[in-house]
């Protein structure tokens, strides 16, 4: 690894206000060159995992020297002291180019030699003219050796030769002993293959010379798979006929039953061979022997026949067990060559073939293929130097834009995208610009929230690529709208595939400030509707829980009945009288509840009315305030403390520096739909009114309000004779009688009525 040179630090930086943080300006070739000098606690961003970026997974391969999966402050380091040192202009790295002229790499060093050698090498292999090398170029490496025999990797194929002969055993040894794949893209041998071909042939040959004398001739082989098949059985039946001489009661169960043959004799009896093969031989006798003209089971016949056929003279009438162990005898020999035999491998050659590829001993010719292929080693491998640098070449400024400064995130210019900007997000009328890839929505979004920025969680699908997608996108501009878990969208990757997108989770906080002004209202109509929808629910289960007891009783009553039984007699129950008191106590007390309703009203509107115009206007405003200032503030709070850091961090990043999304900055990552003004009119929208209904409607309603405010004694601060005619609103009027207050009679009535029960 890269050591950084932090001492002697001469290089002078230039920097820039980005995301509330000073950071370096890396905007030339010398920047590049003098990363080592940038002090680490001036990066932006410490390291980065190499999975999940905008960049071609090649170029961070090629980056990742430690191949741990990370990038970090040295690996950049390296990078940029590597690809500096080969180029005569390293300005030449600012334009992100997929192409270079190989005359602008510096072969004042080793390494750029060997890179100079090797790019006019592929240039030749491809037949192109000129001196101008690219990616396309070193992207199809059998392209590059396509055309020559030799390419430096030891393998060799039947084009490396023109020798008949040596081609035939190229073939062979791919047939038997395995192939490698050639640079070229065919499948050859290499050094490895070779030898061990010719040492197999060695050694079938040495073990077919060793063969013994065939017991039974050409017919041996023969014998002994029927004779290996059988020897099991024929076993079992001589056991079988000892046990029958010993316990001759036993001899029926130890035959063929009939029960067990009557139990699949329904069945297609082709298919139960395996149940078949486990009755007897043949019919148990008390002689322990085979009759040769006795019935052989039908699965056990062809092999036990072709015993018959090769060993079983025409005068034997039967198989001992005697006989049948001597056949044994007979194979331990060839048995024993058969058990050591070696070359598998290449037994199917035949001994002929296998004969001739030893007496031609073409070994020596072919390992000398394999070194002279071996001979252009460096070569090829300079091939993949090649390809490392251009990747490199191409990639390498766009990485320190995003890992240094996170220059590409903050440009002004919204076609530009830092690397892990996976593409745009459209949904609710809106596109979200800042869309990122998460592995697990979960682990990412337990700290995702310390962003402070609204998040929406999404799983994308589509029918070009298997599996799913998981991103987060973030709202900047607007209201929640419609948003919601649930809602769909369309994502648009940065190469333009579009993907079907669903929102699975959602992170909430503050949009804007004035979104923030109705979240209070917005969230008290939630609780609300909460609240409403909870009592419903609760009342409509007691309903049905009721009405489902009710059935259950009169269904269990109904069962319980004896339908012969003469039906019970009835009487009615009689009905409760009518309680006058009850009911007027119950309007008395309404009567007063609206009173006091009306009361509470009149000093509302009493109070109102006492103010000026603009004192009403000013105590709307200070409640408005009251219940959204403290939502407001803090929002105002969280906008401007918004960072892009957590969501990095989320995904397994590390950065080093406060990167803030103002405001402003914000209203760019987001964009709302915006339709011309236009005076359009809906063809399914309801005709207009007159205009003598409309003032008739609204008069009426006027007058409803104003008859109801009346009875409700609201007018009656402003003068007496606007009182209400009900009786409740009316005034006490006290008479002094021997110093005794006597109440006015509706009063006197009404307080009686209270006191009736």
């Amino acid at each position: 690894m890269a050591i950084l040179n932090l001492l002697n630090k001469k290089y002078k930086w230039e920097f820039v206000n980005m995301g509330g943080s000073l950071r370096a300006r890396i905007d030339s070739g010398e920047d590049l060159a003098h990363l080592s000098e940038l002090d680490p606690k001036m990066w932006t961003v410490l390291s980065c995992p190499t999975s999940g970026l905008e960049i071609d997974e090649r170029s961070l391969k090629y980056m990742d020297s430690d191949a741990d999966g990370k990038l970090r402050v040295n690996d950049v380091v390296a990078v940029s002291q590597w690809i500096t040192s080969l180029l005569k202009d390293n300005n030449l790295l600012l334009a992100g180019s997929d192409n270079i002229d190989i005359n602008q790499v510096d072969t004042t060093t080793d390494e750029g030699q060997k890179l100079y050698k090797a790019a006019k090498q592929i240039l030749e292999n491809l037949g192109k003219e000129g001196s101008v090398i690219s990616i396309s170029d070193t992207a199809d490496i059998t392209a590059i050796f396509a055309k020559t025999k030799f390419n430096g990797d030891g393998v060799i194929t039947e084009s490396t030769t023109d020798n008949d002969e040596l081609k035939a055993t190229i073939s062979a040894i791919k047939a038997t002993i395995g192939n490698v794949l050639d640079r070229s893209g065919e499948e050859g041998v290499g050094a490895e293959q070779i030898d061990a071909f010719y040492k197999t042939l060695e050694a079938y040959i040495a073990w077919a010379d060793s063969k013994p004398e065939m017991p039974f001739g050409d017919n041996t082989d023969s014998m002994l798979g029927a004779y290996e098949a059988l020897d099991g059985k024929v076993k079992d039946y001589f056991m079988r006929c000892k046990l029958a001489a010993y316990s001759p009661d036993g001899k029926t169960a130890l035959d063929v039953q009939t029960s067990r043959i009557e139990a699949i004799s329904t069945e297609n009896l082709d298919q139960k061979q395996e149940d078949i093969a486990a009755y007897p031989l043949t019919h148990i006798n008390n002689k322990a022997e085979i009759d040769l003209n006795a019935s052989i089971n039908p699965v056990w016949e062809s092999n036990f026949n072709t015993i018959k056929a090769i060993w079983i003279s025409a005068d034997k009438t039967a198989i001992t067990e005697a006989d049948w162990n001597q056949i044994g005898t007979k194979f331990s020999d060839y048995k024993a060559w058969k058990a050591a035999k070696i070359g598998f491998e290449v037994e199917g050659l035949g001994i002929d073939a296998i004969r001739n590829f030893v007496s031609q001993n073409a070994k020596a010719e072919l390992l000398s293929l394999v070194e002279q292929d071996l001979t252009l080693k460096d070569e090829s491998e300079n091939i993949a130097l090649v390809d490392k640098f251009l990747y490199i070449f191409r990639d390498f400024y766009r990485l320190v834009r995003n890992f240094v400064t996170l220059h590409d995130f903050y440009d002004k210019d919204k076609d530009v995208k830092a690397i892990f900007q996976c593409g745009t997000l459209i949904i609710d009328q809106r596109e979200c610009r800042f869309c990122m890839k998460v592995a697990d929505t979960a682990a990412h979004s337990a700290s995702a929230g310390n962003s402070g920025m609204y998040l929406l969680y999404c799983d994308c699908t589509t029918t070009k690529k298997p599996g799913k997608m998981q991103i987060v996108a973030t709202v900047t501009v607007g209201d929640i709208g419609e948003l919601a878990v649930g809602k769909n969208g369309i994502f648009y990757d940065n190469d333009g595939e579009e993907w079907d997108a669903v929102i699975t989770k959602i992170i909430d906080n503050p949009i804007n400030i004035s979104q923030s002004f109705w979240s209070p209202y917005r969230r008290m109509a939630t609780a609300v509707e909460n609240l409403i929808n909870k009592s419903a629910a609760d009342k409509d289960a007691k309903i049905m829980g009721k009405m489902t007891a009710e059935l259950d009783n009169v269904s269990a009553k109904a069962e319980s009945i004896d339908p012969k039984a003469p039906a019970p007699a009835t009487t009615a129950a009689p009905a409760a009288p009518f309680d006058i008191a009850k009911f007027a106590g119950i309007f008395a007390a309404l009567g007063m509840a609206v009173g006091m309703i009306g009361t509470a009203l009149t000093s509302i509107f009493k109070g109102l009315f006492a103010l000026k115009w603009y004192q009403i206007i000013m105590l709307f405003i200070g409640l408005m305030l009251v219940v959204s200032g403290p939502a407001m503030i803090m929002a105002w709070l969280k906008l401007r403390r918004r960072n892009i850091a957590p969501l990095l961090n989320a995904n397994g990043w590390a950065v080093n520096a406060i990167s803030k999304i103002s405001i402003p900055f914000g209203e760019t990552l987001t964009d709302i739909a915006k339709y011309p003004k236009l005076k359009l009119k809906d063809p399914y929208a309801r005709k207009g009114m007159p205009i003598w209904k409309k003032w008739l409607y609204s008069l009426s309603s006027a007058i409803v309000v104003l008859a109801l405010m009346w009875l409700l004694n609201i007018f009656s601060f402003i003068s007496p004779k606007l009182e209400s005619p009900l009786p409740w609103f009316g005034n006490k009027t006290e008479i002094v009688v021997d110093e005794e207050i006597v109440v006015n009679d509706a009063d006197s009535a009404i307080a009686d009525t209270l006191n009736v029960e």
